[in-house]
């Protein structure tokens, strides 16, 4: 078997990347790992920019693409890193340089709760039970330096 742009000649092969909300373009990192598959990135791009329109603009956006052998390709457009919604709910910038001894931001509750709401609706996350979902909010809280408050 021959390989064709990282993947075996005759199987699908899946691409991940984090593109900003309506502003997917065929430069860098898009174009490149779309054209390196056979892929015009911007077939992808006017998809991918129509799909995302009524998000805010300039929201990282994790994308699935599916690239079949053919050269067609669909793609799942999934919600916001956790670590972004938390980020943006706290009102900062930047995590903590040192997560656990330095707090950058507080978050409440509440936005623990929508944005795991907002995480749920990820077709891989859809069957998990909300409370479990708010349980990985809160570690990722943690993580960047973000402290819970009720």
């Amino acid at each position: 078997m021959s390989k064709k742009g990282g993947a075996v000649a005759g199987t699908a092969s899946i691409l991940k990347l984090i593109v900003p909300a309506g502003k997917a373009m065929p430069s860098p990192p898009v174009g490149p790992a779309l054209g390196q598959r056979g892929i015009k990135s911007m077939d992808f791009c006017k998809q991918f920019n129509d799909r995302t329109k009524d998000l805010t603009p300039e929201t990282p956006t994790p994308v699935s693409i599916l690239i079949q052998p053919n050269r067609t390709f669909t793609f799942t457009v999934k919600s916001p890193p956790t670590s972004w919604l938390l980020k943006r709910a706290a009102g900062v910038k930047k995590g903590a340089a040192q997560p656990g001894k330095e707090k950058v931001g507080t978050v409440s509750l509440k936005h623990v709760f929508a944005i795991a709401q907002i995480k749920q609706r990820d077709p891989a996350l859809n069957h998990v039970e909300l409370k479990s979902i708010c349980r990985s909010v809160v570690a990722t809280a943690k993580s960047v330096g973000i402290q819970v408050v009720h």
